[in-house]
């Protein structure tokens, strides 16, 4: 009776830790469409997949460095902290196609009640010309008045398509409802604007 008593306890204690450890290993996914209308240059959609199962993650992107070129990645996750919380990913990737090279990257958030701040970006060692190394980076500050609606400024820095600006920012709004996120951004408002539309699903 004392041994049912103590593996009754032991088990007790363990289906926490076993379930924690499950969901920690289980793998998610998301799927994001980025639309580009941009002046004097070729309009083009960014499509990108990331698949994560506890620290590793997995990434393929297209049309990001540049057009008609795609990179795939592999990373590791990291998380910390309870009233701000900061998640961190780095990650090493291949780019192929019209741009050809290596890139370390890097996504990092911090947040805390209303506010999130959330970066990612990469160095590209460009396989033929050192002179095309070229630091990538998309960058955005927002608040939450509400859970579903959030409103910031955004920065990014590409040579996807050509722009008077090396680093262009703008205003934008986002709204989230369950799995499904959307945002506009404006980048350059006052002068030749960009127009993104983002498009995000989690499953």
């Amino acid at each position: 009776m004392k041994i049912v008593f103590a593996l009754a306890l032991a088990l007790g204690a363990l289906t926490p830790t076993a379930l924690a450890e499950e969901t920690e290993n289980r793998w998610s996914f998301s799927a994001s469409l980025y639309g580009y209308a941009v002046p004097d240059s070729e309009d083009y959609l960014n499509p990108n997949l990331t698949a994560d199962w506890g620290r590793l993650h997995l990434e393929a992107r297209h049309n990001y460095e540049a057009i008609d070129s795609s990179s795939f990645w592999a990373g590791a996750n990291f998380s910390a902290g309870e009233s701000w919380v900061f998640d961190s990913t780095v990650m090493l990737g291949g780019v192929f196609g019209d741009v050809d090279g290596v890139a370390p990257g890097y996504r990092l958030s911090l947040t805390h009640g209303w506010f999130e701040l959330a970066s990612e970006g990469e160095y590209l060692f460009d396989a033929h010309d050192h002179e095309d190394n070229y630091f990538y980076t998309w960058t955005e500050a927002a608040g939450y008045p509400v859970e579903w609606f959030r409103a910031g400024v955004a920065v990014q820095r590409t040579r996807a398509y050509a722009s008077d600006l090396d680093v262009q920012r703008g205003p934008f709004v986002g709204f989230t409802y369950k799995a499904f996120d959307v945002a506009a951004y404006v980048f350059n408002p006052w002068d030749d604007p960009s127009y993104v539309l983002a498009l995000r699903f989690e499953f």
